[in-house]
């Protein structure tokens, strides 16, 4: 289950909202969402995902996962997490990556509880993209309301 999440304050409107996705392997959970939030945001949103201990290549079950609701994500690239990606993050979301993610004053930190697809299948990957997908939905609402 989801904790209650503080709201995020929508940026102003000549504010591009960043946003960095953490989990520990970027090959995952934050690649659904980072994908999600630049298909959904359409542009309006700067996107970043990185892991605390990133894998070689992302999930083939979450490529697929991704796939097959029309999202490519099969040329994405694990990355390592840095302080200068939280820096420059507006709201910066994290997936398990425990203590992991350095803390900077003035970010919005959200900790979005997901079971990590790693070494599952695509239809145990199915239902983790399904929320993380609710997930980021319910992000563009607080970032850009109405």
């Amino acid at each position: 289950m989801v904790a209650e999440t503080p709201k995020v304050n929508p940026p102003s409107e000549e504010a591009v909202p960043q946003v960095l996705f953490v989990c520990v392997h970027n090959a995952g959970r934050s690649q659904m969402a980072a994908a999600f939030l630049e298909h959904l945001g359409a542009g309006r949103v700067r996107v970043r995902s990185a892991g605390s201990a990133p894998a070689d290549q992302v999930n083939p079950a979450v490529v697929a996962a991704m796939s097959e609701i029309g999202i490519d994500i099969a040329a994405n690239t694990p990355r390592v997490l840095s302080e200068e990606a939280v820096r420059a993050s507006d709201v910066v979301i994290t997936m398990g990556c425990g203590d992991a993610c350095p803390f900077f004053p003035g970010r919005r930190y959200l900790d979005w509880e997901l079971p990590d697809p790693a070494g599952r299948g695509v239809e145990a990957v199915r239902p983790i993209r399904d929320r993380i997908r609710r997930h980021v939905e319910d992000l563009l609402g607080e970032l850009f309301p109405g």
